[in-house]
């Protein structure tokens, strides 16, 4: 079931991609950037055709019930999550070593008793 959900999934963003991607843009040129392309849109059609603007809904609706679906599924499995699955090495007690002594012409000799 997970997998038929996610291969779903996968082909909805993917079309959902394409067809954001299709669609003209409102605002036409670095006047749209700013928000200074729209101001003829009022006396104009509409710049996407509404079969497209009808499949973009339909797709993001898909989107978001297979999101939900995957979120439910895997809650109620309770899969691992991959960092989980790593295996975690045990730290090993490492014996304290004398420090080696310090040679050379500043080196403090060591007291004597």
């Amino acid at each position: 079931m997970y997998g038929f959900v996610l291969t779903i999934h996968i082909i909805v963003s993917v079309g959902l991609i394409l067809i954001v991607l299709l669609q003209a843009g409102k605002g036409a040129g670095i006047s749209g950037l700013f928000g200074g392309g729209s101001n003829d849109s009022a006396f104009s059609g509409a710049t996407t055709p509404g079969v497209i603007k009808k499949i973009t809904t339909t797709m993001a609706v898909l989107f978001m019930i297979t999101s939900l679906a995957l979120t439910v599924i895997i809650a109620k499995s309770r899969r691992r999550s991959l960092a989980e699955t790593i295996p975690v090495a045990q730290p090993t007690q490492q014996q304290q070593q004398p420090a080696p002594s310090p040679s050379g012409p500043d080196a403090v000799p060591p007291a004597q008793e």
